[in-house]
């Protein structure tokens, strides 16, 4: 009899890739009651975080940028009225960092400068006044709001090799598209990364009237009137009856 032919030889084990990410959800909905509410982001890792090991950056941003003004408020003869201004041509409207580690600890300020990570190295070209206080102004503005954050705070390792982060998103945020990026850092280098997104819609009540403001400005800004003169003359009543 013939002999059997060889068996195939093994296939190779395939790799494991070093990072592994995803989002809680991919789809934000605003409605009338919306407060705010928060993406999470989690993932594992090949090799072990912490010290000695890897680590992990998530950053978070609107996807497209957005112009921005800001002015200087002056005091004329008792009344506070604009000033210099700068208009900032393309700044994110959201941006969130956070780490394993504080950002300046996990990279040195060439590879932060190169890679624009952090809130000191964001792209924010002015036209006009190039004063750094507008530019530091237009930090604290957006901080305030709670739309640029660099958190201190590290993310979340369980098991040495899973992670997870929050990505608080106010009542202010914009709607549109968002980019995440989560990147594995070793020895203060990039080593992988991966990009995710998710959507912020307004929907119901909040997206017809945003539709009617953005369509019919007219018709959008005589109902305010009407809703406040009502509201006026009902509240009027009522404390009259009291």
């Amino acid at each position: 009899m013939p002999a059997p032919p060889p068996a195939p030889p093994p296939q190779p084990a395939a790799a494991r890739p070093p990072l592994v990410a995803e989002l809680s959800h991919t789809r934000v909905e605003i409605t009338t009651g919306f407060s705010g509410t928060e993406v999470l982001v989690f993932g594992a890792t090949e090799r072990l975080l912490g010290e000695g090991g890897d680590d992990v950056l998530v950053v978070a941003r609107s996807a497209v940028p957005e112009p921005m003004v800001v002015r200087r408020k002056t005091r004329v003869l008792g009344f506070w009225i604009n000033g210099a201004s700068a208009r900032f041509r393309q700044v994110p409207g959201f941006y969130l960092l956070t780490g394993t580690r504080p950002l300046h600890d996990m990279m040195e300020e060439e590879e932060r400068r190169t890679k624009q990570l952090g809130l000191e190295h964001l792209q924010m070209a002015a036209a006009g006044n190039q004063d750094e206080e507008f530019r530091a102004a237009l930090l604290q503005l957006k901080q305030s709001a709670g739309l640029w954050h660099e958190e201190d705070e590290p993310l979340r390792v369980s098991g040495a090799r899973l992670f997870r982060a929050r990505l608080p998103l106010p009542a202010t945020v914009s709607t549109g598209d968002y980019r995440v990026e989560v990147m594995l850092v070793r020895d203060g280098r990039v080593l992988a990364r991966q990009e995710l997104g998710f959507t912020v819609n307004r929907v119901g009540t909040a997206a017809r009237i945003a539709d009617i403001a953005d369509e019919r400005p007219v018709v959008y800004g005589l109902l305010c009137i009407l809703l406040a003169a009502f509201a006026g003359w009902l509240g009027s009543v009522l404390f009259r009856r009291g």
